[in-house]
């Protein structure tokens, strides 16, 4: 049978009994709609949660000394064990961090780009080697400054989408951009708290200029060089000889796993939140889209069961013109390909509207999150991922499942005998 008379008797045959094949199509549709629907949107949560709300470089490896590391208990990280960290075969740099051990407390009264403002609050400051942020440096040099001159600060993206959806508003103060933050400058005083007791000494008075942001910038705190780190806690004569952490970036991503194992044999452990936490999330977010899209499964199931029973039912009725066409030529083969093809068709409509209409719908739901739900923080322009895959995977789905719905009517179809079905 050549594919134009294929083609033709498949047309024949979808208009006879249009009414049964739209509802075929239709349970396709769903089952198919509702799949494309959750796996978009588990993929675009996913990557909101990677990119925006917990962004992790996949190269990089956040090691930290273990809970007790004082003296000669636990292992502590010191320049001996950093140049350990760095001569491992596996790693490209490594990246120094150290936390100001000392309570620090920022007092602003003045103008605030465009606005007044009047604030207390508590300040976490941390040190890391520049070459991790120092190209992130955009107003002056990431360096611990000579004296009189304001430490340099980078301030992390996340700070400021978070600062600009939650804290900004409800204050009426303005929106602020990494650009806009360049230059503002604030005092700090370290050794100086509202919540807990100072160190003794007098308070170290400075000034930090915001002079860059980054997402591997303190999420709750402001990062600054750390070669300042350490000054400060030698000014305080607090332990300015270990470092709180350390930043291992990776000759590859494959070595990773294999560099954590070398990292934890040394004695020390991987600290990385940010790592964990959407880890964590991706997991749940993902056992939730499974569950979903094994109901839509199941209703792709249903559909084929559908599709086999109509399917069924039509040949009952068309057994005699079935038998006419094995007996002017037609094989078995041809009658099994026009009950498949016909499947397909199905499949292929029911499909391809199922994932049209799950991409319209999740366009009408994030411009319905536009308009409606407020300011968030990190509240992205759209919750789906529609990839190519996935719309193709959906339309493919559609077409298996009709056709594992046909498969069984197909056999019987074609196992009809002619002359039996003529006698009649």
């Amino acid at each position: 049978m050549t594919a134009r008379s294929l083609t033709r008797l498949v047309l024949l045959g979808i208009r006879r009994d249009l009414g049964g094949t739209l509802f075929s199509a239709f349970g396709v549709c769903i089952g198919v709609g509702s799949l494309v629907f959750f796996v978009a949107f588990g993929l675009g949560v996913a990557r909101i949660i990677r990119e925006k709300i917990f962004p992790v470089d996949r190269a990089m490896v956040e090691v930290a000394p273990p809970a007790i590391s004082v003296g000669s208990f636990g292992t502590r990280l010191d320049q001996e064990r950093i140049n350990r960290l760095a001569a491992l075969e596996d790693v490209a740099a490594v990246y120094r961090k150290m936390n100001v051990r000392l309570p620090a407390l920022s007092r602003y009264e003045g103008a605030f780009f465009g606005a007044q403002l009047r604030m207390r609050v508590e300040v976490l400051a941390m040190g890391v080697d520049a070459a991790l942020l120092g190209k992130e440096a955009r107003l002056s040099p990431f360096a611990d400054p000579p004296p009189g001159q304001p430490i340099p600060g980078i301030v992390s993206t996340r700070l400021l989408e978070i600062y600009n959806k939650s804290f900004a508003p409800p204050r009426n103060l303005p929106q602020l951009t990494p650009t806009l933050v360049l230059g503002f400058t604030f005092p700090v005083e370290f050794n100086s708290s509202m919540i807990s007791a100072p160190l003794a000494g007098e308070p170290i008075h400075a000034q930090v200029q915001v002079v860059g942001a980054s997402d591997h910038a303190m999420l709750a705190g402001i990062t600054i060089p750390l070669e300042t780190a350490i000054r400060i806690n030698r000014a305080a004569h607090v332990d300015a000889d270990t470092f709180t952490g350390a930043t291992l970036l990776a000759r590859s991503v494959d070595r990773v796993p294999h560099l954590v194992a070398e990292v934890k044999k040394m004695g020390l452990k991987i600290d990385d939140p940010d790592r964990q936490y959407g880890e964590t999330v991706g997991v749940a977010v993902m056992l939730t889209t499974s569950a979903f899209a094994l109901l839509s499964g199941l209703i792709c199931l249903l559909a084929a069961a559908n599709i086999a029973h109509a399917l069924s039912t039509s040949i009952g009725s068309r057994a005699s013109e079935i038998g006419i066409m094995r007996a002017v030529g037609g094989s078995r083969a041809d009658i099994r390909s026009l009950i498949l093809a016909e499947a397909a068709l199905i499949g292929l409509v029911g499909g391809g509207v199922g994932t049209l209409g799950a991409v319209l719908f999740g366009r009408a739901l994030d411009a319905a999150s536009q308009a409606y739900l407020p300011p968030f923080p990190f509240k992205p322009e759209t919750f789906f991922q529609y990839s190519w895959e996935v719309t193709v995977g959906g339309i493919a789905l559609g077409v298996l499942a009709a056709l594992v719905g046909a498969y069984g009517p197909s056999r019987r179809a074609a196992a009809i005998d002619p002359a039996q079905v003529l006698a009649q």
